[in-house]
């Protein structure tokens, strides 16, 4: 039996035994693509080849690529576990032609690798044929089906209409019909009863699309026409984990070699034995092993979790796995992060970056573990007693989701096991202001491009010049933020455009008496797009680009920074720290870094020591280009989850001090850095760190700052001697004056509480104390309140204080009585006191507070609260 890594090896070889470049994959988050967050097709890394915008290096390529398919258009996780082929990440073979071959050699070679190299039967598959589309004018695909017609009877090809047949990018862009291979993988009894062709795209569990080959003629426009592309190009894509399970002759891709190892290590760890059906322990089993890969393959190539974006997705992920362990395999303690090191040997040679940062993600991951099984007890019960009203109100779903981090797929699957609906619609609602907030601040209206000349190159000419005679290729209009703007494609631009961290270049367009603001430039895939709040007059001519050399200058600066930082901290905390983010402007630089631990102030100086060091050095910084295994053998330092080409550049200062690849602009030596300063260190995620910094003339004013504030100080302490012994007499002295007052204090409330207990009243058998006191702070009430409970046995309290025309008030219950009588201080507080001193507050059962506007109504909130007794 041919195993995975095998059947993997097997394609690659066969598609460069027929001419194919094989190249890498490319991450599976992406950069510098606004339509993406995660590579979730094959094409993705190859989208500016199909979209003109980049010439390939080769017209024929190979290669396996990890995706993702968590959200959107293409997500799959409500499947995942559940059946026997959906993941979350999968690995999608492919191979592409960019205007060489077309469909005929396409599907030649995927019926001969199907069935000479990996032997499957031929009886067993079928192909699928685009039928046309009259609506949209789009004719049938006779050149394949002819293709088809000379290797499958006609009861193994089947027409396909518009959706199962033809591939589209998004809403715009390149699109084309496809033909798919399915195969039949019943029993020869089920085959004879019903045949195949009956079931394809009929999402039967054995009869599955194992390869799509996707043939991009078509360009669609905004609005929503078609023109043929100048040039045809072959798109193909086939999921290693199908293929292996019909290979390997399993009815689940769970049972294959991609997936048993993992399976085999949880059940080692956990206890449980996985018994291959559709039981929730089984279903937990399976969940775990796809999940595993796609938390670590993310994390290793630069993705956190987070609140936000990609890194919400990835934590959705990661707590739906957790869920899973602890409610159906028993297991109460970190899972997950034990299974890294199974799962970067096994993708050791295949997908290295998991294996080299295995300490890093395994660490992450414990982390995240561990802080959503610290709410994951308490969120649980709380949805226990939701499910107990017969259903999970839009409401109740908001505050799994704020306060106990559930997301909404999660509680989703939670009432989906125990047969209750979720109001989405009201968790919805609950969100809206909060969602239209994020859509307004983001949404972008894009038109199509006008095109002035299409053959015409985007090249990037600004590390050498900061301006230059230009043209421009395309504009289109857009709309952000209620603001009308244009995005404009140059022939060549000295702007740099947003990427590796570094902010984009700023300037203008000049034509003749015509000048043009460029506010910003930036990346869409590896186009250059300048953005500005109006076009030239005469926008077919020629035109002069000039960059903000001020901006560049001090941009370059901190760039240049952030290297010489990198390598200091590796010199000060060890080889494990590696480059998690960065954000370099002309202010400041903020650098993201992998580290377990708060950095001393100790650490903190040594690292500022070497880099100012290395300023007074004045080392030049040299920029080499060379082939990519000539740099990794220098030593330079390549950041994990960056696609980088044959060719890299190469940024050195000192060989044995920096050498990272880098695109971004640097100074010509470091002693035009001038200063270096760190102004902050704090935790950005799981095992990550940050540094901001600045140098320079900011570093210069920095230091300036600081000594002013110091000289005020020793001002202010009438110029001792000793500054430093000044201020800590003074913190002592200020020590014994809190600790003289909160003696003073507890006397005080002593005598308040012993005059409170005279005004005890009873009332249907508890006893009752109501009153504005004078007190220093509300805090203090808390403090009565706690002390009441020590003298009273059934109680409610409900103490008011007025500090400077505001009012504050707590309401104290003893447990007995809220039992007893069903009441609950934080509903008091929120249905009963807040809204008649117009305020807000909260708590818990036995013990609420508020604050509010309106100290006329403490009298009235005191008898509310008595009436609530009545």
């Amino acid at each position: 039996m041919m195993t995975s890594a095998a059947i993997r090896e097997a394609f690659l070889a066969y598609f460069k035994s027929k001419g194919h470049e094989i190249v890498p994959s490319a991450p599976i988050v992406v950069k510098n693509d606004p339509t993406l967050m995660f590579t979730n097709a094959g094409m993705n890394q190859f989208k500016d080849y199909f979209l003109g915008n980049r010439v390939p290096p080769c017209k024929r390529v190979a290669d396996t690529q990890k995706c993702l398919r968590v959200s959107g258009k293409h997500n799959d996780l409500e499947e995942v576990g559940v059946d026997t082929y959906h993941h979350t990440m999968f690995e999608m073979l492919g191979n592409w032609s960019f205007g060489d071959y077309f469909k005929s050699e396409a599907i030649t070679w995927s019926w001969e690798l199907l069935t000479e190299i990996y032997k499957l039967p031929k009886d067993r598959l079928y192909a699928t044929v685009f039928e046309g589309d009259a609506k949209e004018k789009i004719p049938a695909s006779t050149v394949a089906l002819a293709k088809w017609k000379e290797i499958l009877p006609d009861e193994h090809i089947i027409f396909g209409n518009k959706k199962d047949n033809f591939w589209e990018m998004g809403e715009t862009g390149p699109c084309g019909p496809c033909s798919e291979i399915h195969v039949d993988m019943r029993p020869d009894e089920e085959r004879k009863k019903i045949p195949g062709h009956l079931l394809v795209n009929k999402d039967h569990p054995q009869v599955i699309e194992i390869w799509n080959n996707v043939f991009i003629q078509f360009n669609r426009l905004k609005d929503g026409s078609l023109e043929p592309l100048p040039a045809t190009h072959v798109d193909t894509g086939m999921g290693l984990e199908r293929l292996v399970r019909v290979i390997q002759g399993k009815t689940s891709n769970y049972d294959t070699d991609i997936f048993t190892g993992t399976i085999h290590a949880t059940e080692k760890i956990t206890g449980e034995t996985y018994d291959f059906g559709d039981s929730r322990k089984a279903i937990a089993f399976r969940v775990i092993a796809d999940h595993i890969r796609a938390i670590a393959f993310t994390i290793a190539d630069g993705q956190l979790p987070s609140n936000t974006g990609a890194g919400y997705v990835i934590r959705r992920i990661l707590r739906r796995a957790v869920r899973y362990y602890y409610s159906y395999l028993d297991y109460k303690q970190p899972l997950l992060h034990q299974l890294m090191p199974v799962l970067a040997e096994q993708f050791r040679t295949v997908f290295p970056e998991l294996f080299n940062q295995l300490d890093f993600v395994t660490r992450v991951v414990k982390e995240e573990e561990e802080a959503f099984l610290r709410t994951l007890e308490k969120g649980l019960k709380r949805i226990e007693d939701t499910i107990a009203t017969g259903k999970i109100t839009g409401k109740a779903a908001f505050e799994l989701f704020d306060t106990y981090g559930f997301p909404i797929d999660l509680t989703r699957l939670i009432a989906l096991e125990n047969n209750i609906p979720v109001d989405e619609a009201g968790f919805e609602q609950e969100m809206k202001q909060q969602k239209e907030r994020s859509r307004a601040a983001t949404a972008v209206d894009t038109e199509d491009w006008v095109v002035l000349d299409d053959a015409g190159r985007n090249s990037f000419v600004g590390y050498t010049q900061l301006e230059t005679e230009t043209r421009v290729l395309k504009y289109r209009k857009v709309k952000a933020k209620g603001k009308e703007g244009f995005q404009l494609v140059l022939e060549q631009t000295p702007f740099y455009a947003e990427s590796g961290g570094q902010v984009g270049d700023r300037g203008e367009l000049i034509l003749g008496n015509e000048k043009i603001a460029i506010t910003d430039t930036r990346k869409d895939n590896d186009l250059i797009i300048h953005f500005a709040p109006a076009i030239p007059a005469d926008i077919s001519g020629k035109l002069k680009a000039i960059v903000n050399a001020e901006t560049r200058k001090h941009t370059a600066l901190h760039h240049s920074a952030t290297h010489l930082l990198h390598a200091a901290l590796r010199k000060v905390l060890g080889t494990h720290v590696a480059q998690k983010g960065s954000l370099v402007n002309e202010e400041h630089l903020r650098f993201d870094f992998s580290h377990f631990a708060k950095v001393t102030d100790e650490e903190l100086a040594q690292v500022e020591a070497i880099v100012n060091e290395k300023i007074r050095e004045n080392i030049p910084v040299v920029i080499k280009e060379m082939p990519k295994e000539e740099a990794l053998k220098l030593g330079a330092m390549a950041l994990f989850g960056e696609k980088y080409g044959d060719v890299v550049r190469v940024v050195v200062i000192d060989p044995n001090y920096s050498v990272e690849l880098c695109g971004g602009t640097h100074v010509g030596s470091t002693g035009e850095l001038g200063l270096f300063k760190i102004t902050a260190e704090s935790a950005v995620a799981a095992g990550v760190r940050r540094v901001e910094a600045i140098c320079g003339k900011g570093a210069e004013d920095w230091v300036n700052e600081q000594t002013a504030v110091l000289n005020q100080l020793k001002e202010t302490l009438k110029n001792p001697k000793d500054l430093l012994k000044a201020v800590n007499s003074l913190q002592a002295e200020n020590t014994d004056l809190k600790k003289h007052l909160e003696s003073l204090e507890a006397r005080q409330l002593v005598a308040i509480r012993n005059e409170l207990l005279q005004k005890d009243e009873i009332i249907n058998g508890v006893n009752f104390i109501g009153d504005i006191v004078e007190v220093s702070s509300a805090d203090a009430l808390k403090k009565l309140c706690f002390d009441l409970k020590n003298h009273l046995r059934d109680h409610v309290a409900v103490l008011c204080v007025n500090l400077d025309g505001k009012p504050y008030v707590a309401v104290g219950i003893a447990e007995t009585v809220a039992k007893a009588r069903n009441l609950d201080a934080g509903k008091i507080i929120k249905q009963n006191v807040a809204p008649l001193i117009k305020g807000g507050g909260g708590g818990q059962p036995t013990l609420a507070t508020a604050g509010g506007q309106d100290v006329s109504k403490l009298e009235e909130v005191i008898a509310v609260v008595k009436n609530l007794l009545s």
